[in-house]
């Protein structure tokens, strides 16, 4: 499955890449594809990586949402435009998926 990995990057210590490389690592061992906004690089403007993060979006098949996704706007933003255009949402703080 190609799965996005969406979380709170803005305001985390090296923007929370820890977690989203740490999450990758688990989904590509249980055979996943992985789309992870973690490896752009620094310097894009927010609205730049919100443009990249919805083409990764649109190639996914589901989102993965890290621990306190709902604290990020931009987390947000992506998980009511996964839900809109009908992927799986998975919640990492209750492992179920969320309803689509």
């Amino acid at each position: 499955m190609k799965t996005y990995i969406a979380g709170p990057m803005t305001g985390y210590d090296n923007f929370n890449r820890d977690a989203f490389h740490a999450k990758a690592d688990q989904l590509k061992g249980q055979g996943h594809y992985v789309l992870n906004p973690a490896t752009l690089p620094d310097g894009l403007t927010q609205a730049e990586y919100m443009d990249i993060c919805f083409a990764m979006i649109r190639a996914a098949e589901a989102v993965y949402f890290l621990p306190k996704w709902e604290e990020s706007e931009g987390a947000v933003a992506e998980y009511h435009y996964a839900k809109k255009i009908g992927l799986k949402l998975i919640c990492a703080e209750t492992l179920v998926s969320l309803a689509a």
